[in-house]
């Protein structure tokens, strides 16, 4: 009996472990054609495409506002794209974990020349981050910059709703 309570104590931190890696997504490189992907992907629902980097304070306050987005709206899709160079993945995964944003959907630029991307996913966007997107089912769009209140997000939440 107290071996398989040792045994039983040595293993639940391992599984526990476990769990918890299973909940983490790997980051994806956003190359020329993932927008599209992410869009075909995602056919048929609403969801928000929220684009940060590691270097914009403004961001990182976002971070904290989706996190209670996501907790206020489990079935809302969120799309998180990091558009820093991929030599930044360490510094992503990490605050991505800091604000429990992990679990989601995680893309970060890759190689390709930075003004492309951004350039395809939206032509009108010069860079100014954050820059928060809200799909509707039927993938019209609302682009959004700065930093956004709880209030702002649930507006456009409401506005993607059938």
């Amino acid at each position: 009996m107290t071996k398989n309570l040792l045994l039983a104590g040595l293993l639940f931190p391992v599984a526990a472990g476990m769990n918890l890696h299973a909940e983490e997504k790997s980051v994806q490189t956003f190359n020329s054609g993932s927008y599209q992907q992410i869009l075909r992907e995602n056919a048929g629902q609403s969801f928000i495409l929220s684009v940060w980097s590691v270097d914009c304070p403004s961001c990182l306050k976002d971070m904290e506002t989706i996190k209670q987005v996501q907790q206020n709206h489990p079935r809302l899709k969120i799309v998180m794209l990091s558009t820093d160079e991929p030599e930044a993945a360490t510094e992503v995964k990490s605050i991505l974990a800091r604000y429990q944003l992990a679990g989601l959907e995680n893309w970060m630029f890759g190689n390709e020349d930075p003004q492309k991307l951004r350039y395809e996913i939206d032509p009108g966007w010069y860079g100014e981050l954050p820059r928060t997107y809200f799909f509707t089912s039927s993938h019209a769009r609302v682009g959004k910059s700065g930093a956004l209140s709880m209030n702002e997000f649930e507006t456009q939440i409401d506005k993607l709703k059938p």
